[in-house]
């Protein structure tokens, strides 16, 4: 069955091979045809319509093309119905158009209402109500459309005043609330769908949320228009306020709703929107300091994108640090437009969506917790899933049809995982129609180290486009300030103006509406200061208490937290709002600007800033008693502040949670440091500690997946958690954190201490657990390196199933029979080896588990090029790097390009394996260090510079003799021995040959004797006299290591 989706989008798709659509030209002669259901069209008048700046021959041969692509895309869908003269669209069973679908619905309402059917019509007006997922075929301008348009939003309309009055009959006050705030969606500039919203929340009790409306209704109005609310409006207004009739009381000042002096400046971001309109995605950061306009510019750029039909969602960030990370992209994704694309998205990328938002919950204020509700545990086992989670969230922002502009205010206050999910969102598809607006404060002095390392990648990578705003010249300030106060200033003032503003515009804007004059310098404080003292007691107190929330707020937590009455907190609000100190932002308010709220806090006495902050937790807490995990980060910082630091501590540990099950590991790392510090300022004792092991169990995963295995903190971590289960004598903790502290000391290359922690953690567990398993593969891992592939592989076969400690998304069922392939071939075991690493990647497909498979793919790669076989292990370098590129595995990928650097060869080859090497160094992973040396000196040798390899192998046998990472050293050594002088040569072949033979390393061993057969020397001639034993004697030599200098 054929779905066209004309309704807020121009897609035609298939139940069987998805989407299918066309150019805009031959979707938008579908839905005129559509439009027309059942009425034959003329091919000239369709021609004309489409193309009427070109001849009729040139129309007509048009028509015919687009006519061709639509038959292509339908088949043999009979809707469609072509003769020589005419076009004709007929309803079908096997082709669902969501416009047909909407005026069947909308007909069967009205038909049921002419009857007296009224649940009939509700029925059916709510089916047509859904079925309208936007304007017709957006982002499209022609004649034709624009009057069809027009006259199906209308029909809309008229369905939501149907299924508003309908339910407001029934008693169903919160369905026509619904419908009400639909119709007001769908034109704002209506007043009539403003009043019947309000008189409706009023009959559902909710004055605080009538007033908001009119707020609403009020600033639309002045902002689009210039005029205030008619008579009947403010009528309704005064009787909710209950308050005399009168005079309307206005707001302060006009609004300055045309742009001053930016012209220049908005030409362009406006260059960046077409050319991300166009296809060519980016970043568009506007500089500046406070009060310079930043917002009000970028502001202006999204009405220009609304009017081109895009799709505009806009979130801030606040200085504040109680928001949950990523709760910016979380307002994008609940932005109507993105929503209604969301049930078109495959079913695995809706679960990620629904991850963060989940569809059956629209509030704006936090992201969800849906996936930390089964612990943080679930998200860390799959480190992989976080490039999944970000590719659907970012699907859904840019699959909706048209260009989306994503606009991003107070950048300098955004969490790490936003900006993270911007870059991964403007990179997935090049061709996407999608702009990022930021607005970035700079006059602070003091510059964030991650934000800058961010805006230097996004620059490096061409998606930045930066614009520095400076304050306005005397002209525009003046010009600014003249469409404030309504009148024009005298030259004098002018000037005086200037002086004292610096040409800020909020300066300007401030000093203007609170009739005052800002100090030589722009002393912006005084001003603001003025403004709020002219407020009432009432309405400077709600200023304070909102100011202590710290970001935007609504009128129930204002009027929870607040010792005011209900109604005294709604005429408080209604006066700041009317002073222009607050403006109303989605459901609720937030201050005009940043430097108001803090104006506002600053008048607050300490003594009451700790009052009002255990108001707002307490509030918090009442509203959001069934999951505080939305509000968990607000509730720690207030009760933080608030003096409640044993209740902040239990908040911080929450929104870590929340934050780890979101794959935000810096902010749950963050967050389990501030809880941290709260805990280790408490009295010495068992309860402290307790507490501190678990934030730092809490912490160590998110450690890990932010900075990988060999992190110092992540070691320093661990110690600990070891140092206090032992003193507190939990015996599980203790087992586990011995586990994850050999996981990060293998991988730092520290083997020693790495095979002493793995014994120490076996002889702690029960036999035959999922953890002794885990405790085996760690004894195993290090006795593979300190060169015992004997004892290794007994402890390798013991390996059970189960998830390691700290390595998140290892399977022991891969990832212990992966590395026992490299102890077979040690051993020489080729056939047992090769049939091992295929069992781990077999292991690992099956799993359809990408990080098992990379684990797999990585020691698969190493045991390929062990054996020589150079076809497998191409292939497997190859897709290893494929699968690390797209999930982002960095430690593994290192390994990937090693390899494949190892089988390039030449420049290229050096180039690839210096980098990985390079890469693994910078992060600390040392393990290995001496094989992969060794891969870098043999493509230095091959291309010439046996100088370089020379040194790369000294380096090699230094570094592993120091970590004592030996089981490669006999290697090492008989490669230093090719390229050595032929004095030393022979000399260095048997030290190697002893070494492998120490080891057990019968391959290695054999390497070695092949060489010194070749210098003419039989190993079996000379094992007497130089005390080397046969390959046959080496089988039974103890698995011991050496001590020194080999």
């Amino acid at each position: 069955m054929l779905h066209v989706s004309l309704l807020g989008e121009q897609t035609i798709s298939d139940d069987g091979t998805g989407v299918q659509t066309g150019s805009p030209r031959t979707v938008a002669l579908l839905g005129l045809l559509a439009v027309h259901e059942g009425s034959p069209q003329a091919r000239r008048r369709i021609a004309g319509l489409f193309w009427p700046d070109s001849s009729d021959a040139q129309a007509l041969t048009n028509l015919r093309r687009e006519l061709h692509h639509l038959r292509q895309i339908l088949g043999q869908e009979p809707s469609l119905v072509v003769t020589s003269r005419d076009l004709c669209w007929r309803d079908s069973p096997t082709c669902h158009v969501d416009a047909r679908a909407f005026d069947v619905e909308r007909g069967a309402a009205l038909d049921a209402m002419a009857t007296g059917d009224g649940e009939q019509a509700l029925i059916h007006a709510t089916a047509a109500i859904d079925l309208y997922k936007g304007e017709l075929l957006p982002g499209l301008y022609d004649d034709w459309l624009l009057e069809a348009r027009a006259e199906l939003q209308r029909q809309c309309v008229e369905m939501c005043d149907l299924a508003t009055a309908a339910r407001a009959r029934t008693g169903d006050l919160t369905g026509a609330v619904a419908s009400a705030r639909r119709r007001v969606r769908l034109q704002p500039l209506e007043e009539v769908g403003y009043r019947t919203l309000m008189q409706v929340l009023a009959d559902l009790g909710d004055r605080a949320g009538a007033v908001t409306t009119y707020h609403h209704c009020a600033s639309v109005l002045e902002r689009e228009l210039g005029v205030l609310p008619d008579p009947a409006t403010r009528r309704l207004f005064q009787r909710l306020m209950a308050r005399a009739e009168g005079p309307a009381a206005r707001r302060s000042g006009f609004a300055a709703h045309r742009l001053v002096g930016r012209l220049a400046e908005l030409g362009a971001l406006e260059d960046v929107w077409r050319a991300a309109a166009d296809g060519r995605p980016g970043f568009a950061l506007v500089w500046g300091g406070a009060g310079v306009g930043k917002t009000r510019l970028v502001n202006e750029l999204a009405e220009t994108a609304r009017r081109d039909g895009a799709v505009v969602a806009v979130s801030q960030c606040f200085g504040a640090s109680g928001r949950l990370a990523l709760a910016p992209v979380a307002d994008w994704m609940r932005d109507p437009a993105v929503q209604a694309g969301v049930p078109r998205l495959d079913a695995a990328w809706r679960a990620e969506v629904d991850r963060l938002v989940p569809s059956a919950r629209s509030a704006r204020s936090a992201p969800s917790v849906h996936a930390a509700e089964s612990g943080p545990d679930d998200a860390m086992e799959d480190p992989w899933q976080r490039h999944r989670f970000f590719e659907g969230l970012a699907r859904a922002l840019i699959g909706v049809g048209r260009p989306v502009l994503l606009v991003l205010d107070n950048l300098q206050w955004c969490d790490l995982e936003t900006l993270a999910f911007v870059t991964f969102c403007l990179r997935l598809d090049p061709g996407a129609r999608l702009m990022v607006a930021g607005t970035l404060r700079d006059d602070d002095g003091d510059e964030d180290a991650d934000l800058a390392g961010w805006t230097a990648r996004m620059r490096a990578a061409g998606l930045l486009t930066e614009l520095r705003l400076s304050p306005l010249e005397a002209g525009d300030a003046a010009e600014l300030a003249e469409a404030i106060r309504g009148r024009p200033l005298s030259a004098d003032d002018a000037d005086l103006l200037q002086a004292a503003t610096g040409g800020f515009p909020l300066y300007v804007i401030e000093a203007v509406r609170g009739g005052a004059r800002p100090g030589p310098g722009g002393d912006l404080a005084s001003v603001l200061r003025v403004r709020l003292q002219a407020a009432t007691a009432p309405a400077r107190d709600v200023a304070g208490l909102a100011a202590a929330v710290g970001t935007d707020f609504s009128l129930d937590l204002l009027t929870e937290a607040s010792d005011l009455q209900a109604g005294a907190v709604v005429e408080a609000v209604d006066e700041l709002w009317r002073r222009r100190i607050v403006h109303e932002l989605g459901d609720g308010y937030d201050f005009s600007h940043d430097l108001l709220r803090d104006a506002a806090y600053a008048q607050v006495s300490p003594p009451k800033r700790w009052l009002l902050h255990r108001r707002v937790a307490q509030a918090l807490e009442l509203m959001h008693a069934d999951d505080t995990g939305t509000v968990s980060a607000q509730l720690a910082e207030q009760y933080l502040r608030g003096g409640r630091p044993d209740r902040a501590v239990a908040y911080y540990r929450r929104a870590a949670d929340v934050a780890a099950g979101l794959f935000a590991h810096a902010e749950a790392v963050r967050l389990n440091r501030l809880a941290l510090a709260l805990v280790r300022e408490r009295p010495p004792g068992s309860g402290r500690d307790l507490e501190e092991l678990a934030l730092l169990e809490a912490m160590a995963a998110p450690l890990n997946a932010r900075h990988g295995f060999a992190s110092p903190e992540l070691q320093r971590t661990l110690e600990r958690s070891v140092e206090l289960a032992e003193s507190l004598d939990r015996k599980e903790s203790l087992s586990t954190g011995l586990v994850a502290l050999w996981t990060s000391r293998i991988v730092q290359g520290r083997v020693p201490e790495a095979y002493r922690t793995a014994v120490r953690a076996l002889a702690l567990v029960d036999p035959g657990t999922e953890m002794s398993g885990t405790a085996h593969f760690a004894v195993g891992g290090s006795a593979f390196c300190l060169g015992r592939p004997a004892e290794a592989l007994r402890h390798f076969d013991r390996v059970t199933g189960g998830a390691f400690a700290l390595s998140v998304g290892v399977r022991p069922e891969v990832q212990g029979v992966a590395w026992a392939a490299h102890a077979h071939w040690l051993l020489g075991h080729d056939h047992e080896a090769l049939a091992a690493c295929r069992e781990a990647i077999g292991n690992a497909r099956a799993l359809r588990h990408p990080y098992s498979l990379a684990v797999a793919l990585a020691y698969g790669a190493i045991t390929y090029q062990m054996c020589g076989a150079m076809p497998e292990l191409r292939e497997t370098a190859g897709e290893l790097r494929e699968l690390c590129e797209r999930h982002d595995f960095a430690y593994y990928r290192e390994w990937g390009v090693i390899l494949d650097g190892w089988c390039r060869s030449g420049e290229d080859g050096l180039r690839l394996a210096r980098q990985g090497i390079g890469n693994l160094r910078e992060q600390g992973s040392l393990v290995r260090m001496p094989y992969w040396l060794s891969l870098l000196a043999d493509l230095s040798a091959r291309h010439g510079l046996p100088d370089v390899a020379l040194a790369t192998l000294d380096a090699a046998l230094a570094g592993g003799q120091a970590r004592e990472d030996l089981w490669w050293l006999p290697e090492a050594l008989r490669m230093r021995a090719a390229l050595g002088d032929e004095g030393s040569a022979v000399s260095r072949l048997r030290s190697a040959a002893q070494l492998a033979s120490a080891h057990g390393s019968l391959a290695l061993l054999r390497r070695c004797e092949r060489d010194l057969a070749e210098r003419g020397r039989s190993m079996r001639e000379r094992s007497a006299n130089a005390a080397v034993p046969s390959v046959r004697q080496a089988r039974d030599f103890p698995a011991t290591h050496l001590e020194g200098d080999p």
